[in-house]
């Protein structure tokens, strides 16, 4: 036997004045997409926003249903709304802000797991990462260089 270990690393910003320009306004657009989100049940609001190549935002937020598994969690109503309206666009970077009606959250929440799937598959789709921006309704800023990081043991395409 042999023991072996995954690793990730991630850079964390304190505030969103210390990144980029470009990536400070898409998570404002995500915070802005909380707007949208329908969360009756859980009180627990997500907005994603996405930078395709060529330059368009694409805009996603969380819709619960009473039914939860019939929920829409906001990455993948953002990434179904990327290949609908820019099939062949390049994902850059995704953003995703949550804020929750109960208490204020002061740290980032990652994508769930099915939403971590369909980030790697659109990964490897365009054959390309994209970097993920994570944030709370304040505090710091987790940004991730690829879903991958978040998956690391992934399943995918090559393996059917």
């Amino acid at each position: 036997m042999k023991e072996e270990h995954l690793q990730m690393a991630y850079r964390v910003f304190e505030r969103a004045a210390e990144m980029s320009e470009s990536d400070a306004n898409l998570l404002e657009r995500a915070r802005k997409a909380l707007e949208d989100a329908y969360a009756p049940y859980s009180n627990f609001f997500v907005g994603a926003a996405v930078l395709l190549e060529n330059g368009s935002v694409v805009v996603g937020s969380n819709q619960e249903n009473a039914s939860f598994p019939l929920s829409l969690c906001a990455e993948r109503v953002a990434l179904g709304a990327v290949e609908s309206l820019f099939p062949h666009a390049k994902v850059l970077v995704m953003a995703i802000s949550i804020r929750n009606q109960k208490k204020p959250i002061d740290r980032p929440a990652a994508p769930c797991g099915a939403c971590r799937q369909v980030i790697v598959e659109k990964e490897w789709r365009q054959k390309a990462p994209f970097r993920l921006l994570l944030q709370g309704e304040s505090g710091p800023i987790y940004v991730f260089e690829s879903g991958r990081d978040l998956l690391p043991l992934t399943f995918d395409p090559d393996y059917l």
